[in-house]
């Protein structure tokens, strides 16, 4: 009997030393697991590509803040038969040179139900010039006839796929919708004297015809749009 005990403390001695030296999960080893969980998801999510506009896509609506602090959008304009809209800035030489071509072809089209909307795509955190506050001086200066407005977050650009400024997009209304019908340049040359090719108000005026514009896609030409974030640039 005396025997048998001692064979069952024996027995329960090396248990329990078993079990002392079993290894312990503590909080810092949680941590580094969920750690290491998170990373792994992480690497494995990758940002989802832009779906950009393609020509004949209906153009979805956009808000942004204007010039004067109001918020614009095209469903303000229901009058309209379509919209100019075209990227621009404060500081490129390019878009300087074509501000008075836009306000001419804004105050021409938008009486015919084609106004123009002009949309700063810049971020001013690349270029201080293209702030909001240097939008509103430019555009008092100048005396913009056309909404200015600022692409906070850089959230509507890259739907249309523009990547110079200045970059031309022109929408029409089919039914409910609006549809691209052209996109590119506004004409073919910086210098207004040696402009050749009007494209951008032939598409206008085909469209004013019921025909279909010809070139429906050009090449824009100017300055690359200021980003932080490469992945908005259509390549």
């Amino acid at each position: 009997m005396i025997k048998q005990s001692l064979i069952m403390l024996l027995f329960l001695g090396l248990f329990t030393a078993c079990q002392s030296e079993a290894p312990k999960t503590t909080a810092t080893d949680e941590a580094e697991k969920t750690a290491q969980t998170a990373e792994t998801k992480e690497e494995k999510t990758e940002a989802a590509p832009i779906k950009r506009y393609e020509l004949g896509d209906a153009v979805a609506d956009f808000k942004l803040k204007n010039v004067d602090g109001k918020m614009v959008s095209m469903a303000d304009y229901p009058e309209a038969k379509g919209f100019v809209v075209i990227f621009t800035c404060n500081h490129c030489p390019f878009s300087i040179a074509y501000e008075d071509r836009i306000i001419a072809l804004d105050k021409k089209y938008k009486e015919l139900g084609y106004p123009v909307i002009a949309i700063n795509p810049n971020d001013p955190e690349v270029n201080a010039d293209d702030s909001y506050p240097k939008m509103q001086e430019r555009a008092k200066e100048k005396g913009f006839s056309f909404p200015y407005l600022f692409d906070e977050g850089q959230n509507v650009f890259p739907l249309f796929g523009a990547t110079k400024t200045p970059h031309c997009f022109l929408l029409n209304k089919e039914g409910d919708a609006l549809k691209l019908v052209y996109k590119g340049a506004f004409d073919d040359s910086k210098e207004a004297e040696e402009v050749s090719k009007t494209f951008l108000a032939d598409a206008l005026d085909a469209l004013l015809k019921n025909e279909a514009p010809s070139p429906n896609s050009t090449l824009a030409f100017g300055c690359s749009i200021k980003t932080n974030d490469e992945s908005k640039i259509a390549e």
